[in-house]
């Protein structure tokens, strides 16, 4: 008899088990923010103040969060920035819940928000590649991640002394209207005015734009406070210039008033990048890989300096 009871109490025991091992996946809401962002900081992405926001605001129906009964174990993003283009990021799982296949059903998930798109972009971490290509995709390009540490005084004003007299560099809602717009889409995969309308008026950060007399933009970048491992530091992207004379202006005036540490990731593709950030006291901290399936459309990056987010791409 004891041994009957035993093995109803075994059965029982692995039944509620299970029952607790399955995974519910939902919406990112409001309140679940706080804990999205705990773990990236955790995790060492270093989210910027307000990303969150402007990810749910870029595609409501693509950020989710994984539950186990009440508890959030982990996240991910499947953004589809128009009917062309969609990006995977924000891939988490808490570490006591890895390697029980719930990272799996969460990258099923947002896998399929972006089925019907021609090409999906990510961003890899060296062990990850592997995996990704067994689901379709291809490496284009390594990220580097650069780190500056100051007091918010960055070169010297006569390193930048060159002849500006046909330049402005205007900050916030003096930027002509649609001027960042129109430099932006000609650089990018993909064309993205509502992401980058939410991403130049968050409050959080600085933006500024390089004006000519004719009101054309030939670079911009933003500067916002991120949260660290430890403590605080800054982000600048995304960052681009059409010359690198004029980017090194404009990486100065970002970074002007902002001491401590300064995070800029810098795409591959842009040939020039990783010797002027070297030249200008920069160290690469890490490396990442942008992956694609599907159709990449052609577009230069030779202006692009630093992306907006790894996250969002």
């Amino acid at each position: 008899m004891d041994i009957f009871f035993n093995l109803i109490r075994f059965v029982i025991n692995k039944n509620i088990l299970f029952m607790d091992d399955i995974l519910s996946i939902k919406p990112l809401c409001d309140s679940d923010i706080k804990f999205v962002t705990e773990i990236s900081r955790k995790e060492g992405f270093a989210p910027g103040v307000g990303d969150l926001g402007i990810y749910q605001n870029t595609d409501n129906q693509g950020l989710w969060v994984g539950w186990i009964n009440d508890n959030p174990i982990g996240c991910i993003a499947g953004v589809r920035y128009n009917e062309n283009y969609g990006f995977l990021g924000l891939f988490l799982v808490i570490e006591e819940y890895r390697g029980r296949g719930f990272g799996l059903q969460l990258w099923k998930k947002a896998l399929a928000h972006l089925s019907d798109l021609p090409c999906i972009g990510l961003e890899a971490a060296p062990e990850r590649i592997e995996d990704y290509s067994k689901w379709g995709f291809t490496t284009s390009s390594k990220t580097t991640r650069w780190q500056w540490l100051g007091d918010g005084k960055f070169l010297e004003e006569s390193f930048c002394d060159y002849d500006l007299r046909n330049f402005y560099f205007v900050e916030g809602s003096s930027i002509p209207p649609n001027a960042v717009e129109q430099f932006d889409e000609k650089r990018e995969n993909t064309p993205r005015p509502h992401f980058l309308s939410n991403w130049l008026n968050h409050p959080a950060g600085k933006v500024i734009a390089v004006i000519d007399d004719s009101r054309l933009c030939h670079g911009f970048g933003r500067i916002r406070p991120c949260l660290l491992q430890s403590g605080e530091g800054w982000r600048i992207g995304p960052l681009m210039a059409d010359s690198p004379r004029l980017l090194k202006i404009l990486l100065r005036k970002l970074i002007d008033s902002h001491p401590g540490l300064i995070i800029i990731d810098s795409p591959g593709v842009n040939k020039s990048a990783s010797e002027l950030f070297k030249d200008l006291g920069f160290k690469s901290e890490s490396e990442t890989f942008r992956m694609y399936r599907g159709y990449q459309p052609p577009v230069s990056m030779n202006d692009v300096y630093g992306l907006a987010c790894l996250e969002l791409g």
